[in-house]
């Protein structure tokens, strides 16, 4: 669809070349996707879970550890 709309040139081009887009129109297009999800995810996250407490603690493999398995290392303090 074509549409006339004013927006903000310098703010197009550098949101174009930190992404690596390569048209106008691509970046437009990912910037409202990207709205479009985040809407999604905060409408998810505020809906109640269908799920108890004791079924969330059920879903993950105990001594699972997130942070390690992303190769993220914390430095902890000795106590």
């Amino acid at each position: 669809m074509k549409i006339t709309v004013h927006i903000d040139d310098a703010l197009l081009e550098a949101v174009r070349k930190e992404y690596g887009f390569e048209s106008k129109t691509e970046t437009i297009n990912a910037a409202l996707h990207e709205m479009d999800r985040r809407a999604k995810l905060r409408a998810f996250a505020s809906a109640p879970s269908p799920f108890t407490p004791a079924e969330l603690k059920e879903s993950v493999v105990p001594g699972y550890d997130v942070l390690a398995s992303r190769g993220i290392k914390i430095k902890r303090h000795a106590d």
